[in-house]
């Protein structure tokens, strides 16, 4: 191949001189670039969550998360002042400045050694993981019987459920939720399938068809910036980083405040599908996964997901679920606190809103999409519902906060466990058939397809492995 200034001299050789009209001179597309930043910009500031129209404004939620993780950012508090006087006032300039201060802020941040964050052990690898936890041993799961094929359309079918359920309610207080909906049991309008967090388990499938359960965190990076154009909060910030030549770990940890928040947690279902029966591959998996765009506990949330979903193939239990994948959390770790705590809460108490009342009292300090609060709503779901799927999915959408993404990591539980004939025919809408997604090359695909996709890429690692 030629040299790099072979290429750019061909380039200006080549080039014939023109008289170009004011249309033909290129600037408009350079104002469509600046407003395309002002308004990406002006989302940090001030957004409504899609789907639902919760607000948010993520540069409070950034010092906000950066707190959690024990560091000190007290001059971005100033900054935040001086941002949303500018914000509300259309200053654009102005914004532009503190938005890229406020960064720097966050780039810089001082370590708070007074944090009960660094009481707990911070883990970095699978490998440190993975020596402090004891698996529940493979148990083999036949994957080519008409009863798993069922558990995996019934998972994904659980999973499309419990984000749209979700995705109406997500952002809200289980209170404010009572006085808006009532006991919300039925879905409060036309369900559809658009949610973000399956996108990311897609983008996780498409790096697993061809390297099975030898896919690294690189594959799946790649796999993101190829299909994914954007994210929010830590997946935004992965994707930008991917884009600039960082890959994992670096892709998570770059001036990234959210990096344990739940994007990875909201995305550990597929991890445990592809690993039936063997929590620990789930765990490895997830762990792979999650350091695309989460460190430590935030990889944890992943981890804990993939672990109740291998698990569901092979117990029938889900409160032996729940405690056995607390189990696989290192007991040493902050992430193991906040499990354990919500675990508790659920055996003292007989009604699960004394249990998630614990729990908000406890993680009020966390922004409502922390792996921690959501964490424990799955808990409190799967730990009171009785292994019905109404009732489950009633309480886990009650519970508010991140509603989707929790609906979707624990409704497959209960799918996989007992199939199609679990889900009331009720919730099964046409819309379901289809997903409709925002994703290159993914823009709709029928869950016939998915399924069978899934099988025929577990069947093929499987036989790689073999």
């Amino acid at each position: 191949m030629k040299k790099a200034w072979e290429l750019a001299y061909d380039i200006y050789s080549n080039a014939k001189p023109s008289v170009l009209s004011s249309e033909e001179q290129g600037w408009g597309a350079l104002k469509e670039v600046s407003n395309f930043y002002d308004n990406l910009l002006s989302l940090d500031w001030s957004s409504n969550v899609p789907g639902s129209g919760a607000p948010e404004k993520i540069m409070v939620a950034s010092i906000q998360a950066l707190e959690n993780r024990g560091y000190k950012v007290d001059r971005a508090y100033g900054l935040l002042e001086e941002g949303m006087k500018a914000h509300a006032d259309g200053d654009k300039v102005r914004l532009q400045k503190i938005s890229a201060e406020i960064k720097n802020e966050f780039m810089n941040a001082k370590k708070d050694e007074a944090s009960p964050y660094w009481q707990y052990k911070f883990y970095n690898t699978f490998e440190e993981y993975e020596k402090s936890v004891e698996f529940k041993g493979e148990v083999d799961v036949d994957i080519n019987s008409e009863t798993f094929k069922d558990s995996i359309r019934a998972a994904w079918m659980s999973q499309l459920i419990g984000a749209a359920m979700g995705t109406m309610v997500e952002g809200y207080t289980s209170e404010n939720l009572y006085k808006a909906f009532g006991d919300v049991k039925d879905y409060i309008r036309e369900p559809n399938t658009y949610n973000d967090d399956i996108t990311f388990e897609l983008a996780f499938l498409d790096a697993f068809k061809d390297k099975g359960y030898d896919v690294t965190s690189k594959d799946i990076a790649l796999s993101w910036i190829g299909l994914i154009p954007c994210g929010w909060s830590a997946e935004e910030i992965a994707l930008r980083n991917i884009r600039a030549g960082f890959m994992p770990p670096e892709s998570a940890s770059f001036n990234n405040p959210f990096n344990e928040w739940i994007g990875a947690q909201m995305r550990g279902a597929i991890c445990g599908m592809v690993a039936p029966g063997n929590p620990r591959l789930a765990a490895k998996l997830a762990w792979t996964d999650g350091e695309v765009s989460h460190i430590n506990n935030g990889i944890l949330g992943e981890v804990f997901n993939a672990v109740m979903i291998s698990l569901s193939f092979v117990m029938s239990d889900e409160k032996e679920i729940v405690k056995t994948a607390i189990s696989c959390i290192p007991k040493d770790s902050e992430y193991y606190s906040v499990v354990k705590f919500a675990y508790d809460s659920c055996l003292k108490h007989s009604d699960w809103h004394d249990a998630l009342r614990d729990c908000q009292e406890k993680y009020i300090k966390y922004n409502w999409i922390h792996a921690y609060p959501n964490a424990c709503c799955e808990i409190i779901a799967l730990m009171y519902g009785d292994g019905d799927f109404d009732k489950t999915l009633n309480i886990v959408t009650m519970c508010g906060i991140d509603a989707d993404c929790n609906a979707g990591m624990i409704m497959p539980v209960l799918g996989i466990q007992k199939g199609m004939r679990i889900i009331p025919k009720r919730l099964i809408v046409p819309a379901f058939d289809k997903l409709v997604t925002y994703m290159r090359s993914y823009e709709e695909i029928m869950l016939d397809d998915l399924v069978n996709d899934t099988l025929n890429y577990i069947t093929k690692a499987k036989s790689r492995r073999n």
